[in-house]
């Protein structure tokens, strides 16, 4: 195959962007705890973590305009490129759905490592398009961070055929993640963060409101607690979704997307430690062993990305 770009040099490391990623990983992280507390069903749940952070989003991108205002592509979108905001938000639209999805035909164990699976696909795409640099280190560090994961799930993965459609839901939900960090990527170069970000979240809530309604699963509830409800929602929008994949699309237009991808492995380790933080589940000898391997593979992958490269703020 012929590449569509030449292979990119030995990228700087950009030290504000890798701490915007991690952060960003820690604010997903914690996106379980939300969804499990939820009063309304998987995709009425996301369907609302993006219509609520979309007003905020909006009103970032109204009061920064004018610091783009010399730079109109990144303003406002003309002709074609309105389509870089919009297919970011459908592929996010596609992740949340089919992993929220997965939930209810496989363990929570098994749907939170088969969506971690995106930087595989991932590196091999942004190998093959944008020509980012693979290394056999590159590799050895990816698969220690995939591995570390398993064994941070492990005590909970179930291999059964009961759970194969959920399963296979899962390994779905990878490859729409893998392919909405690509495509918001591509979208970052051409537009700010809030804008961006403010038009995945409306697309993304058009696409699940329709998927809800050809499912019928309702969008509100009858509780004699509604102020908890809309609390819960309104802290899985603001925390994971304004403040976790607003730093991380920041990220994305600063760092090659396979190392980004890959840095966002830990997402399950922040996850295991609100759950054993928040809801008392408990951390064995292999939990924290998945978690240190995690953490050395990302290490790994990064020293393979940048090399001894001089730090860029």
């Amino acid at each position: 195959m012929c590449p569509i770009s030449k292979p990119q040099d030995q990228p700087h490391f950009h030290l504000l962007a890798f701490v915007a990623l991690i952060l960003g990983a820690c604010a997903i992280g914690l996106a379980p705890i939300f969804v499990r507390v939820s009063p309304v069903g998987p995709t009425a749940t996301a369907f609302w973590r993006v219509l609520l952070a979309c007003p905020l989003f909006l009103a970032v991108a109204f009061v920064t305009r004018k610091h783009t205002a010399g730079r109109a592509h990144l303003a406002v979108p003309r002709g074609r490129d309105g389509w870089f905001l919009i297919v970011p938000g459908l592929c996010f639209a596609g992740d949340m759905a089919f992993w929220h999805r997965s939930l209810n035909d496989t363990t929570v164990a098994n749907a939170t490592l088969l969506t971690n699976m995106a930087p595989i696909f991932v590196t091999l795409m942004a190998w093959l398009f944008f020509r980012e640099r693979v290394t056999g280190r590159f590799v050895a560090g990816l698969v220690a961070a995939l591995l570390g994961a398993v064994l941070l799930l492990g005590d909970s993965l179930q291999i059964s055929p009961a759970n194969f459609r959920g399963d296979l839901l899962g390994l779905f939900s990878a490859v729409w993640y893998g392919s909405y960090q690509l495509t918001a990527k591509g979208a970052r170069r051409r537009f700010t963060t809030p804008l961006l970000m403010a038009s995945v979240a409306a697309s993304a809530a058009v696409a699940l409101y329709v998927f809800a309604r050809l499912t019928g699963e309702p969008l509100l509830w009858e509780s004699d607690m509604p102020l908890r409800g809309w609390t819960v929602l309104l802290g899985l929008a603001l925390v994971s979704h304004v403040c976790g994949q607003g730093f991380i699309v920041y990220a994305l237009a600063h760092l090659p997307a396979g190392f980004a991808s890959t840095s966002l492995l830990v997402q399950p380790l922040v996850a295991a430690l609100t759950a054993w933080l928040l809801l008392g589940e408990g951390i064995g000898p292999w939990q924290f062993l998945g978690g240190t391997v995690i953490l050395l593979g990302i290490f790994v992958v990064q020293r393979a990305t940048f090399g001894g490269g001089r730090k860029r703020n």
